[in-house]
């Protein structure tokens, strides 16, 4: 037997890049889909986002919370930003743009979302989680110290770890575990502003694999609809999602 699961992450408000992965899943017909959380802040369309996402949910998706999604749902920005000394008022302004847009149903849902999930396929356990297992917050980023990412990624029995919340696609093998991180669908870091995601492979009897795909979009109408809304910080985020690098 085996199983292939999708895995998204990151959209942060671009139903734009959303369609295009969902899309670009569709043709490798996986087995399941996974959105490992970030579903609102900073772009333009949240409450598309949360309406097709929860339509995904609706045909078997598993959908899970970020770090972002508590900043929006709940202005919490001491627990969603636990790293910064002072959330600025840009970013304390497009969350409270991105709540504004969502109706007491979307809210509702958003914030029930589970932190994560998990799922044994055969003796191969797989987690699902935003940074890293048991946080949503502390990430598992390619040049983090050796001594830190053992730590992180000992705190669960799993085979594969999905997460996101770095925007920087990576797949990489430590010891007998697997960390699949598709980087952002819709605002990435990593120099491409095609909407990432990745193929996760469990065979039986074989070690896991994965594979990372970019579905490509129109980044430029997004940035410009992104211009458009007139926060403090769009120019910059508008260009962050027409380059794939982070601009501030």
């Amino acid at each position: 037997m085996g199983l292939s699961i999708a895995v998204l992450s990151d959209i942060h408000g671009n139903v734009a890049a959303l369609d295009a992965a969902v899309a670009d899943i569709a043709l490798h017909r996986p087995d399941r889909l996974w959105v490992a959380g970030d579903l609102l802040f900073q772009g333009p369309r949240p409450a598309e986002v949360v309406s097709r996402l929860q339509e995904l949910e609706r045909a078997g998706a598993w959908v899970i919370s970020g770090n972002t999604d508590i900043a929006v749902t709940d202005g919490d920005y001491t627990a969603a930003f636990p790293w910064l000394d002072e959330v600025s008022p840009s970013q304390r302004d497009a969350a409270e743009w991105a709540r504004d847009q969502l109706s007491d149903e979307q809210l509702d849902w958003v914030r029930r979302l589970p932190a994560e999930r998990r799922l044994w396929s055969d003796d191969a356990l797989v987690l699902l989680c935003h940074a890293s297992p048991g946080s949503q917050t502390a990430g598992l980023p390619a040049d983090l110290d050796p001594s830190t990412t053992v730590e992180r990624v000992t705190r669960t029995e799993a085979r594969v770890i999905c997460c996101g919340h770095t925007h920087v696609a990576d797949i990489r093998e430590l010891g007998r575990k697997l960390i699949v991180n598709p980087g952002s669908c819709g605002w990435s870091f990593d120099g491409d502003p095609g909407a990432g995601w990745a193929l996760v492979t469990l065979t039986e009897g074989e070690a896991p694999t994965a594979e990372l795909h970019r579905a490509t979009y129109d980044a430029q109408a997004v940035a410009e609809e992104v211009s458009a809304r007139g926060l403090a910080g769009d120019v910059y985020r508008a260009a962050t999602v027409r380059t794939g690098r982070l601009v501030r």
